[in-house]
């Protein structure tokens, strides 16, 4: 979903050449079918009620404790874990099928929130354990963690070691407490009418070893579940051939658009071009290539990452698992569901080998596979959902009012070499805050016309 805020940088810092050459309009947008196909809320395999538990108020959640030091300085996130050659899919596909359901869920009783921290501190190893097993853990009914102090406490009795997202610097999500390591999440008024479908929180050249999402104050006036689906599960039910075909070919991502009249003569494009590759790609920790109408839309300048196998096997336990954000940047998957980004920010996946678009029948199997094992998590004040970000991917559907949920990025606490020695690199902040504002500017609901 950070995808959005890093095309408004493209746009931005390109917009010294023309402003009006580079606004989308009608005749600029890319036409799936002759008519534009309808928009369908997806699916997911399991829907739990609400209980509507109470939570507190604003400034009472967002109340840190200053007793603490200041986590500011945080670990950089880690490089991503690549070890995707060999695998066997037929075999990959019998593994992932013996994966118990995930997410498990941890309920509080009264005595376990009793306990407070002391709850997380007592069954640390255990539930370490079952995160490796599950990949994701529901922590539901617990009322530490229904404000700032009392979720730094559970992760910190964990041992979780806090890290920046892999994108810090693209600015879709800002410090909700930056001495506690906590950012917020896609909260923004302009993008609750955009679902944000499954996705691991990674580029292919970072991501974050886990993650704690926590909800504060759930949806004033409605939706807003968070998704979890788990990566084993997806890559066991997909359909072979299917799945075979992406692994053999593998995908490439691109991440923005740029349109630049189609007219201007070839030595000013490639100025553009090169311009933008040393203005932009190197603000943002992504290997990123500058490639003119990749999806057949005359003048248009995409962001594109490098090639990257769908399947991944985990780096602890070796397992083979569907990771990759082919069913949230598919364009054929987001022009058919509520979308709330514009088309600066419309994202595509193509086969590596020849950069065409997935194909309409891939990408229904890529939804299908996936909905199918989607949580749709009823998160309400205090819940927190802990993801190995190998094992399980993530969303968001749409809501409507307010809402506030935060999340906290966790790198490798017991593999130093996994880690890597960077810190904080604070030069990122002011990219940060500037696209922050920009995305603020975008008016509330705002939707894509786009088809």
């Amino acid at each position: 979903m950070k995808v959005a805020a890093l095309a408004l940088a493209f746009l931005s810092t390109t917009s010294a050449f023309s402003p009006r050459a580079f606004t989308t309009s009608s005749s600029t947008r890319l036409a799936s079918t002759a008519t534009p196909p309808e928009r369908i809320a997806p699916d997911a395999g399991y829907v739990p009620d609400w209980e509507d538990r109470a939570g507190l108020a604003p400034e009472e959640f967002m109340e840190s404790d200053m007793s603490k030091p200041d986590l500011s300085g945080m670990w950089e996130c880690p490089l991503t874990r690549w070890d995707s050659e060999g695998i066997d899919v037929v075999q990959a596909q019998k593994e992932a099928a013996k994966m118990p359901k995930s997410p498990l869920e941890m309920r509080a009783s009264d005595a376990d929130n009793a306990m407070g921290a002391e709850y997380f501190v007592q069954n640390k190893d255990k539930i370490r354990a079952e995160l490796l097993k599950y990949g994701a853990i529901w922590f539901r009914g617990f009322d530490l963690m229904k404000g700032v102090k009392g979720h730094r406490e559970m992760y910190e009795a964990l041992g979780l070691d806090p890290c920046l997202d892999p994108l810090h610097s693209s600015g879709l999500r800002k410090f909700a407490s930056e001495r506690d390591a906590l950012y917020e999440e896609v909260n923004k008024p302009s993008l609750r009418g955009h679902y944000i479908g499954l996705h691991c929180e990674s580029t292919a050249k970072r991501t974050a070893a886990y993650a704690a999402f926590v909800c504060f104050q759930k949806a004033t006036e409605g939706g807003g579940r968070f998704l979890v689906a788990d990566g084993a599960a997806i890559l066991a039910e997909m359909d072979t051939k299917v799945l075979q075909k992406l692994y053999d070919r593998q995908i490439r991502i691109s991440v923005s658009n740029l349109d630049i009249p189609p007219a201007l003569p070839g030595v000013i494009k490639e100025g553009i071009k090169g311009v933008v590759d040393a203005a932009v790609a190197p603000k943002f920790d992504m290997d990123l290539e500058m490639i003119y109408e990749a999806d057949g839309k005359p003048g248009r300048l995409q962001a594109v990452e490098t090639a990257e196998s769908p399947i991944n096997r985990h780096p602890v336990t070796g397992l083979p698992v569907w990771f990759n954000n082919a069913h949230n940047h598919a364009r054929k998957l987001r022009d058919r569901r509520p979308c709330g980004v514009p088309e600066v920010g419309m994202t595509e996946v193509f086969y590596a080998d020849n950069m065409e678009p997935l194909s309409l029948e891939d990408c229904q199997e890529i939804k299908r596979a996936s909905e199918k094992h989607i949580t749709a998590l009823a998160m309400e004040p205090g819940d927190v959902l802990l993801v190995d970000n190998y094992r399980a991917l993530h969303g968001r559907d749409v809501f409507a009012g307010d809402r506030f949920h935060a999340v906290s990025w966790f790198t490798w606490d017991e593999n130093e070499a996994w880690r890597g020695d960077e810190r904080r690199i604070i030069e990122k902040n002011g990219l940060n805050k500037a696209i922050n504002q920009m995305m603020d500017w975008l008016p509330k609901d705002f939707e894509s016309n786009q088809s």
